[in-house]
């Protein structure tokens, strides 16, 4: 899986947040949501999508379990914060080193690409995480969870 380090500078977000666990897995009904109200979203500056996971401070993916609860983000970037519509709120994500990789296939598949990233990459990479939010860009062209052709970026923040 190739691998690409990049910089962003900090990102401005709004969405739709849950708390969940990999066992609840509220995924589904969080988009449904999202979706429902997307274009309630005032300001977008492209019309790619955000998935977010802001995981508990200072946790190491060797304890993190099925049932670790964590926040999870359907969000849009955004170029100016205002008129936040009932319900949503906004998401920043710092400025920082990010190591990108896509993963395709199904959303019951992204566990392989979690494996590889967390379990072969990570650990042989000569880098550590930083406690700061992971996120998936899909873009516009998404096909959605269930199809086996969809595609995404993933993003792990990586101390520098």
């Amino acid at each position: 899986m190739k691998v690409e380090i990049i910089e962003f500078e900090k990102l401005t977000l709004v969405g739709l947040k849950i708390s969940t666990t990999l066992s609840e897995d509220n995924t589904f009904n969080l988009w449904n949501s999202f979706m429902k109200r997307r274009d309630e979203i005032k300001n977008r500056i492209d019309d790619n999508y955000y998935s977010i996971q802001k995981y508990p401070d200072n946790v190491n993916m060797d304890s993190f379990t099925p049932i670790t609860v964590f926040d999870k983000w359907a969000a849009v970037i955004v170029n100016k914060v205002n008129d936040i519509p009932d319900g949503m709120e906004v998401i920043y994500i710092d400025a920082g080193k990010f190591a990108k990789f896509r993963h395709s296939g199904t959303a019951s598949d992204f566990f392989r690409t979690s494996q590889y990233i967390y379990g072969t990459w990570l650990p042989s990479s000569g880098y550590e995480l930083r406690n700061a939010h992971h996120f998936e860009i899909m873009e516009a062209n998404y096909k959605g969870p269930n199809d086996p052709d969809s595609e995404e970026d993933v993003f792990i923040p990586l101390k520098t």
